[in-house]
């Protein structure tokens, strides 16, 4: 699945239209497999992506727990570590490499 579409739900504050439609935004370019569409497949296109905003905004409203809700920042704080000591680590040098073969 794509990395850039995000839980949305059981979040406080809850989720906004705009994290709405740009979730329903990748996940029809995923499907597409179009990042920008052609003049000829843009009205699909984007009739595709309000469909899907429609559907998951109806998926958030209907969708019960009884888990407390989420904190927006600290789930970003937890995201942007994990991205940070993912990205940290030091590339291999393609001298180590030779030392390989």
């Amino acid at each position: 699945m794509c990395r850039n579409i995000k839980t949305l739900f059981n979040f406080e504050p809850p989720a906004t239209e705009l994290e709405i439609r740009d979730a329903s935004l990748q996940f029809v370019r995923k499907l597409s497999g179009f990042n920008v569409p052609s003049q000829a497949n843009r009205e699909a296109f984007d009739r595709a992506v309000e469909e899907v905003a429609v559907a998951a905004r109806a998926l958030i409203a209907g969708l019960v727990t009884s888990a407390q809700p989420r904190d927006r920042a600290v789930e970003a704080a937890k995201t942007s570590a994990r991205s940070h000591a993912r990205f940290e680590r030091n590339p291999v040098s393609p001298a180590h490499h030779e030392l390989d073969a």
